[in-house]
């Protein structure tokens, strides 16, 4: 396989794995209320999602909540992804689909 095809794909999953972090643990903020803190998957969720709002809070300006950190994490999770996914299928279209299936 490629290398870079491989790189995409790895830098894909992690931002995958990322964004369904960010989901879970918005979830569980509804869903488990005032006791969230006590959640033990709430606290995996935000070990996993911590280098995600900790890049997020050096990115954002310094205007914004620290309560909105994490949705400026989620959308630039967002908006990574998007740019890996695409930026793997214009390298699958540019090496003809070679070791892409």
């Amino acid at each position: 396989m490629n290398r870079m095809l491989q790189l995409l794909n790895i830098l894909q999953l992690v931002f995958y794995i990322g964004l369904l972090a960010m989901v879970g643990q918005g979830l569980l903020f509804v869903l488990a209320g005032q006791k969230r803190d006590a959640n033990l998957f709430y606290q995996l969720f935000q070990i996993l999602n911590k280098p995600w709002t900790a890049l997020a809070r050096w990115v954002a300006p310094k205007r914004v909540a620290l309560q909105h950190v994490p949705w400026v994490g989620f959308f630039m999770l967002c908006v990574l992804y998007l740019a890996v996914t695409l930026a793997k299928i214009e390298h699958c279209i540019g090496v003809a689909m070679q070791g892409c299936r």
